[in-house]
C-alpha cells in the first residue's frame, strides 16, 4: 500500500507539472503603515486587473482575495498581516473546472510542517477536504471548491513568523504554495 501511494504521489506531480510551463511573475502584497497597501500584479485567468488590490485593511480586519484558476496558480505567493489581526480570507476559483477534477482549498500550516509529507497523507482524505483528520499540521483550512465557486474563512493571524499555505488538492502543493508571513503588532 505505501508503495502504491508513492506511485501514486510521484505519477500525480508528474501528470501536474507537465500540464503547464507557464512562469508566474512574483508577486507580494502587504500591508503598510496606518492600512497602507502595496499593488500587487496578477498573471493567469485571474479577474482581477493588474494593479488592483487583493489585500485590504479597514477597521482592523483584513480581507484577502486568493484565486486560484485551472492553471493550478493561486494569484498571491505572499501574504502579510500583523499578528493578532482578524484575517477574513475568500478563496475564490476562477476556473472553470469541477471539484473533482480541479478543486482548490486555502491550508495555512503551521511553522516547521514538512509540506510534501502533510501532501502525501492529505491525498487520502477525499473525504474530509483533503486534509487528513487529526492533523496537528493545520491552522485553518477552507473547504475544497470548484470552479465558478467561492468560500470565505475568517481567523486570527497567528504569532510572529512564516508559514506556508498550500491547495491539498493531490498534487497541487507542488505549484500552488506561498507564504504567510506575520509580522510583530
Amino acid at each position: 500500500m505505501k508503495n502504491l501511494s508513492r506511485f501514486l504521489i510521484l505519477l500525480a506531480t508528474t501528470v501536474f507539472l507537465s500540464c503547464g510551463d507557464e512562469k508566474k511573475d512574483e508577486e507580494k502584497v502587504t500591508i503598510g503603515e496606518e492600512g497602507t497597501l502595496e499593488t500587487m500584479e496578477t498573471t493567469g485567468e485571474e479577474e482581477m486587473q493588474p494593479g488592483s488590490n487583493a489585500v485590504k485593511s479597514q477597521n482592523g480586519v483584513v480581507e484577502v482575495l486568493l484565486t486560484g484558476n485551472d492553471a493550478m496558480q493561486f494569484n498571491l505567493e505572499q501574504i502579510e498581516v500583523k499578528e493578532g489581526q482578524t484575517v477574513r480570507l475568500t478563496l475564490k476559483h476562477v476556473g472553470e473546472l469541477p471539484e473533482n477534477q480541479m478543486g482548490h482549498n486555502f491550508v495555512l500550516l503551521k511553522k516547521g510542517t514538512d509540506v510534501t509529507e502533510f501532501a502525501q497523507k492529505a491525498m487520502t482524505a477525499a473525504n474530509n477536504e483533503y486534509v487528513p483528520q487529526g492533523s496537528d499540521s493545520v491552522i485553518v483550512n477552507t473547504e475544497m471548491i470548484g470552479g465558478g465557486e467561492e468560500t470565505m474563512i475568517e481567523f486570527e493571524a497567528p504569532a510572529p513568523g512564516t508559514y506556508t499555505f498550500i491547495c491539498s488538492f493531490p498534487g497541487h502543493y507542488v505549484q500552488m504554495q506561498g507564504e504567510f508571513i506575520v509580522k510583530k503588532a
